[in-house]
């Protein structure tokens, strides 16, 4: 009866996982889509043409902020990769990540 304690524990910690980086990153990038999209107002088009609609610094801020969070993950999958690729470990020991030997 542990074993299947044991395996739904791990099977819920993969899952997790899974989903944070797996589907986290790509919903970042969405949410800041469309944080831009709202930052930037809407359009009204009429018989005298098309006007910008009110912009909201709030927005662009909060999808620059977003669009900067997935780079920062990317850039940090990249180096896991590469120093791993080379013997090394990336760690976390510090407030910046740092590459050391395994």
């Amino acid at each position: 009866m542990h074993n299947l304690g044991f395996a739904l524990d791990g099977a819920w910690r993969v899952l997790l996982a899974g989903l944070v980086l797996g589907a986290g990153l790509p919903v970042l990038f969405a949410l800041g889509i469309r944080s831009l999209a709202w930052g930037a107002g809407e359009a009204s088009v009429n018989a005298s043409g098309v006007t910008a609609g009110t912009r909201r610094p709030l927005g662009t801020a909060l999808g620059y902020l977003l669009f900067a969070v997935v780079v920062v993950g990317v850039l940090l999958g990249l180096t896991f990769i590469v120093a791993s690729g080379f013997g090394n470990k990336l760690s976390f020991d510090h407030i910046y990540p740092t590459i050391v030997a395994k």
